[in-house]
């Protein structure tokens, strides 16, 4: 019993401090009442919280329009390890599942948390190991401070906290918004400044509790410029925007004297001969100290980033070792235009040693973050830069470039790194009629920007601001068709417009990697006073729409200018981008409207709304508007043609000065007008244009529109190995697939020649594409005119050239020497030497005209009943003209009879291409050898009779008509060969 009894005493003794220890352990959690301003903290603040915590409190405003603001103490102590084992964590709502506000640890406390709505979820999780004092947080009702928000629009005045000189009251979230005219820029000087700091040390940005924010536009829209806490007096800031705003936000805890400030509005002088090359404040100390910083300073402290401004008497800026990984920043607040940098190295005033900086690269960006190193071609500019440590060497810089951030990174050097330097440029405004429309500032609301699509449908349009948005506008096709994708911007009023700013974006989505980072390369403008007519800016040598180069990377903007326009709506339609897709962010450069400016009530339709790919002029006297039905003269308009943005060489206007005729030909039943005097659009041969393709597109055609014949006029010359050109029409449809339907190579001499073939019916649109090409380029040229595309024409008119030259060549009939090669019934002027043929185009043609059952049938009673109808005598003369083909050419012809599919039509003709005469007769021999028994004469003999081109061979018994079975083999088979030009296509 003894040892029982003590055994139990142990086992009390062990086990009696827990439960104590369990029953003194403070509760945590629960619902409370925001109603009046209280506490919570962790259990047993300020000592060590118990391990095993996982506290959870809801916190409740007593009105839904309510919100909720947490304060923490400045004595905050949780584990430290990533907040993986000890937090606390603060949600939106009333449960795990809202809104991320916060997830903290470590010994600094967190700033000021407002909650969204009228409930703040707050979760406290502890490990076993490793406690901490933990925190204690004040929770109140939020106040909006919207007493204290102020507007200015004065020319001058004084801007102060609440309060002053006292101090400022807690709690508070004020905004006071500079608003200034056009053609004024603002600049803002602080008196005095006293906030709280943080208690630890910090760069600009670290401020916590209380502080004051300074944005280039509205507040929480435009651009950050800077965030400012302690007791030094920020820099003298200047704005162009036409807002500048201060945010005012202080906490619960310390109160300060607060600020004071005075702004002052100024007029720009504009000239139209303005330079931009003002120095940018380095060595004037316009730019402070604070705005220059470096990857590192030498360890004591006589060589600092402040020393490096140019003509700075004491050493200058060194590293703490010499590296080309080394490099000195600038922030120049806002974003200004970088023309130039002057640099210069230093004596040591300790050891009279010289140092000098050789050469450098420049870096640029928007935000601090993304960056990019300038390029001069496909290369990074390495700028030479001095030869000793006196000398100021001045770097133009030859494409001036966009940037708030300018970096320089020294490459060589002599001795040592030492760099004192000045940076050269101007504000975007200092131009012309170049203010900001309101794009970067916010002045112009989201609701005034909209797009053809957006790939985030919850998104703001917002993001398409120029530097303020940290993504930007992706339209929802990641690959779209160019010009199909817009992005339209409403000015609110007319204004004039002079130029734009683009800029790249950056997807919020996943990683920082190339695929998340896009931009335009190339795009087109269009105009608006209505938001209905629409006009494209045009370039003045083509008068074609302008194709304005974009950005070469996704955050460097650049700048395009051009002639004046009146408009209150602009639309941008990318036309090339990068392999990441499509991605913009933008700013309007413009000014008001002269007074003097009279606008219409209406404006006068130039482009219609459905129609965003075009570009439509007034038609002259005696010309009216061109529809498919039409005939498109190039007289006054390109009548909805359009050059192709991805072509880098481009159809031009000719004018009209005298012409050769039209050349006639005795079998052109359709005689196109004769071409006399006007306009055209071509390209000439030259080393510049060799192995280069124009291509012109024509408006869409509808779905179920058609057989349409196209007919055109053109002409083609450049002698052999000195300008050889071709020139081809393609149907393109939405997918950007292209076929081919006609093909025209080598010289055929200085005479308008006359080109047709048909447009097939689709069930889906398409366009007509016309390409020249020189493979070659030193003499010749192409040129094109009078596009008509017929609808009323006779589709077999449209054809007829084509029938008679491979009839008249294969059947022996009239002199081949009058007919040229046909593409999809394309009729042409040509000698024998140029017999190239499509002939799945007049297969296309039967296709038109009778269904595909019909066909088949058809095609199968040609191919069969020939047999029953031809004497023994002569199936052996023929079968033995080409024995040994035989076998391959009758499976190749009888797959394609039981299987009539695209396919197999394209092997045919392929074989097509290289049968001669000789392999004509092979294949009649084929066609007669096949026997069938499930067919009658009667069909192929009624078909044969009927057609106007075929005459009855020598076998009267069966009254059997050699040119019934080449009627009826010729959509499939047929071949037109010379020297000089072969060509291949396949049926849509």
């Amino acid at each position: 019993m003894d040892i029982l009894t003590w055994l139990c005493g142990c086992l009390l003794a062990v086990c009696l401090p827990q439960f104590v220890i369990g029953e003194e352990a403070e509760p945590c959690g629960g619902h409370v009442d925001a109603s009046d301003a209280g506490y919570i903290t962790t259990p047993g603040y300020p000592l060590e919280y118990p391990p095993h915590q996982n506290c959870r409190w809801v916190i409740t405003a007593p009105e839904p329009s309510q919100r909720i603001v947490l304060n923490f103490n400045p004595h905050f102590e949780l584990e430290k390890l990533d907040c993986r084992y000890d937090f606390i964590e603060i949600r939106d709502g009333s449960s795990d599942s809202g809104d991320l506000l916060g997830k903290h640890c470590s010994n600094i406390a967190p700033p000021a948390i407002i909650s969204s709505g009228p409930v703040l979820h707050i979760k406290f999780v502890s490990d076993y190991a490793h406690q901490g004092a933990g925190f204690s947080l004040r929770y109140e009702i939020f106040k909006t401070g919207s007493d204290c928000s102020r507007n200015f629009t004065s020319q001058n005045g004084i801007i102060e906290s609440p309060g002053f000189p006292d101090k400022y009251p807690h709690n508070l979230e004020c905004s006071f918004i500079i608003i200034v005219p056009p053609a004024m820029d603002v600049t803002l000087t602080f008196i005095t400044f006293d906030l709280e700091n943080d208690p630890l040390p910090g760069g600009e940005g670290d401020c916590k509790y209380d502080w004051l924010e300074v944005w280039d536009g509205l507040p929480q829209v435009g651009p950050l410029i800077g965030r400012y806490c302690g007791s030094k007096i920020p820099p003298e800031i200047t704005s162009s925007t036409g807002i500048l705003s201060l945010s005012f936000h202080t906490d619960m805890a310390v109160a300060k004297d607060g600020f004071s400030a005075r702004y002052n509005m100024t007029h720009k002088e504009v000239t139209e001969s303005f330079h931009c090359s003002n120095a940018l404040g380095l060595e004037s100390g316009k730019i402070s100290d604070d705005q220059i910083t470096a990857s590192s300073s030498f360890y004591d402290n006589t060589w600092l980033p402040r020393q490096a401004r140019l003509n700075n008497e004491n050493n200058a800026w060194t590293p703490s070792e010499d590296s080309s990984k080394e490099f000195i920043q600038v922030d120049l607040h806002v974003l200004k235009v970088l023309t130039g940098i002057a640099t210069q190295g230093a004596v040591s005033k300790e050891t009279q040693k010289s140092y000098y900086v050789t050469t450098f690269k420049l870096e640029v960006s928007t935000n601090g973050e993304d960056w990019m190193v300038y390029r001069h071609g496909k290369n990074h500019k390495v700028f030479h830069a001095n030869t000793d440590s006196t000398e100021v060497v001045l770097n133009r810089i030859p494409q001036p470039v966009l940037a708030r951030f300018v970096r320089i990174r020294p490459q060589t050097w002599k001795t040592g790194i030492a760099l004192r330097f000045e940076l050269y440029g101007c504000q975007i405004t200092d131009a012309p009629c170049s203010e900001m429309q309101g794009m970067l500032s916010g002045l112009l609301p989201d609701s005034q920007i909209t797009a053809s699509s957006m790939r985030d449908l919850h998104g703001s349009m917002g993001a398409a601001r120029l530097v303020a948005s940290r993504s930007g506008w992706f339209p929802s096709p990641t690959q779209p068709l160019a010009g199909e994708e817009w992005l339209q911007v409403d000015l609110g009023v007319a204004k004039t417009v002079r130029g734009l700013i683009t800029q790249g974006a950056r997807s919020l989505e996943g990683s920082t990697s190339a695929e998340n980072r896009a931009f335009v390369r190339k795009y087109r403008v269009s105009h608006s006073m209505t938001g209905k007519d629409w006009t494209f800016i045009l370039d003045s040598k083509t008068n074609l729409p302008k194709i304005f180069e974009g950005n070469t990377h996704y955050d460097t903007p650049e700048i395009r200018r051009f002639e004046e326009i009146p408009a209150q709506f602009l639309r941008i339609y990318p036309e090339r981008w990068s392999p990441a897709g499509i991605g913009m962010r933008l700013e309007v450069l413009g000014c008001e409207l002269p007074e003097t400016t009279t606008l219409p009530d209406t404006a006068t339709p130039t482009l219609p709304v459905e129609v965003t790919t075009a570009v439509q002029r007034g038609a002259g006297p005696g010309t009216t508007e061109w529809s498919l039905g039409g005939l498109c003269d190039f007289e006054s308009s390109l009548c909805g043609w359009t050059p192709d943005s991805l072509s880098e060489l481009r159809w031009s206007f000719h004018g009209g000065s005298s012409s050769p005729g039209l050349s006639p030909h005795p079998d052109h039943p359709l005689p196109l007008p004769k071409h006399d005097v006007g306009n055209f659009l071509h390209i000439e041969a030259s080393p510049r244009t060799e192995r280069q393709r124009a291509r012109l597109l024509s408006p869409m055609v509808g779905p179920e529109r058609g057989p349409l014949c196209l007919l055109f006029n053109y002409q083609l010359q450049g002698p052999e190995g000195q300008g050889q050109g071709s020139l081809r029409v393609l149907l393109r449809d939405n997918d950007h697939e292209e076929t081919l339907l006609w093909a025209l190579k080598g010289d055929q001499g200085p005479v308008w020649k006359e080109g047709r073939t048909i447009l097939p019916q689709s069930p889906k649109e398409y366009q007509v594409v016309i390409e020249g090409f020189f493979e070659h380029g030193n003499r010749g040229h192409i040129w094109i005119d009078n596009i008509h595309m017929s609808s009323s024409t006779d589709l077999e008119q449209c054809t007829r050239t084509f029938l008679t030259c491979l009839l008249n060549f294969i059947c022996g009939g009239a002199d081949s020497k009058q007919h040229y090669t046909t593409l999809h019934n394309i009729t042409q002027h040509i000698t024998t030497q140029h017999y190239t043929t499509y002939h799945y185009t007049t297969l296309h043609n039967i296709t038109q005209h009778i269904t595909t059952q019909h066909y088949t049938t058809l095609h199968n009673t040609s191919l069969h009943n020939t047999t029953q109808h031809i004497t023994t005598q002569h199936y052996t003369t023929l079968y033995n003209t080409t024995q040994h083909y035989t076998t391959y050419h009758y499976t190749t012809l009888h797959n394609i009879t039981q299987h009539i599919t695209t396919q197999h039509y394209t092997t045919l003709h392929n074989i097509s291409l290289h049968n001669t005469t000789q392999h004509y007769t092979t294949l009649h021999n084929i066609t007669l050898h096949n026997t069938t028994q499930h067919y009658s004469t009667q069909h192929i003999t009624t078909q044969a009779v009927n057609h106007p081109f075929c005459y009855p061979t020598s076998y009267p018994p069966q009254q059997f008509y050699w040119c019934d079975v080449m009627m009826i083999i010729l959509p499939l088979l047929v071949c037109c060969y010379d020297d000089h030009t072969a060509f291949t296509g396949v049926l849509l």
